[in-house]
């Protein structure tokens, strides 16, 4: 099934999962829900990053929590993808004379080609269950975000061209590890699901 990789990780999900088990959901309230409850449990959880980035993507307005995260996955995914070839290109117009923002770069290069290989196995983690290995590899992936960024901080006065990449790789592995943990917290305990729970308050 490893083919999958080289398309789209939410198309994987919507041909391996069947489709009765994805019900059209109110999207609005699941997707702001979901943000509430995560950035009510962490300090550093950016709801309004977490609202925008999912209402943007179509397939969240008929996707149910699991379908979610993936689309989280996939754009933290996308994310990382579109960063290496950003870092390639800052590589080949590095000047020769900043040797420690070349060395910054390839370090970069080097960690987010490992949070690619990270994510998309996060994703199959995930789809196989097993959630505490995809949440230790999530978890993985957002410190590597961090990692690049204080890289450049070793030296005084060096700016960091990767900023906003880091910043966004960091708060879609969090939106995806935090959706990936209400999961598993719902298949463990038994307990009405994240949909259920909001279809009866209505």
């Amino acid at each position: 099934m490893e083919h999958c990789c080289s398309f789209s990780l939410v198309c994987c999900f919507l041909f391996l999962i069947p489709p009765a088990t994805i019900e059209a959901t109110p999207f609005i309230d699941l997707i702001n829900s979901t943000c509430t409850q995560c950035a009510q449990n962490s300090a550093v959880f950016n709801y309004d990053f977490c609202v925008t980035s999912l209402q943007a993507v179509p397939i969240t307005h008929a996707a149910n929590l699991e379908g979610i995260a993936v689309v989280a996955v996939e754009l933290a995914l996308q994310n990382a993808t579109a960063t290496v070839s950003t870092i390639e290109e800052m590589l080949a117009c590095a000047a020769a004379s900043d040797p420690f923002a070349v060395r910054c770069l390839r370090d970069c290069l080097e960690l987010y080609a490992d949070a690619i290989a990270m994510l998309v196995e996060s994703f199959w983690e995930f789809f196989s269950r097993r959630f505490s290995t995809a949440n230790i590899l999530l978890s993985a992936v957002m410190e590597t975000a961090s990692t690049c960024q204080e890289g450049f901080t070793e030296k005084e006065g060096e700016m960091a061209p990767l900023t906003e990449e880091n910043d966004n790789l960091f708060q879609l592995s969090d939106i995806a590890l935090c959706i990936t943990k209400l999961v598993s917290r719902e298949q463990i305990s038994g307990e009405p699901s994240h949909l259920e729970r909001i279809m009866e308050k209505k």
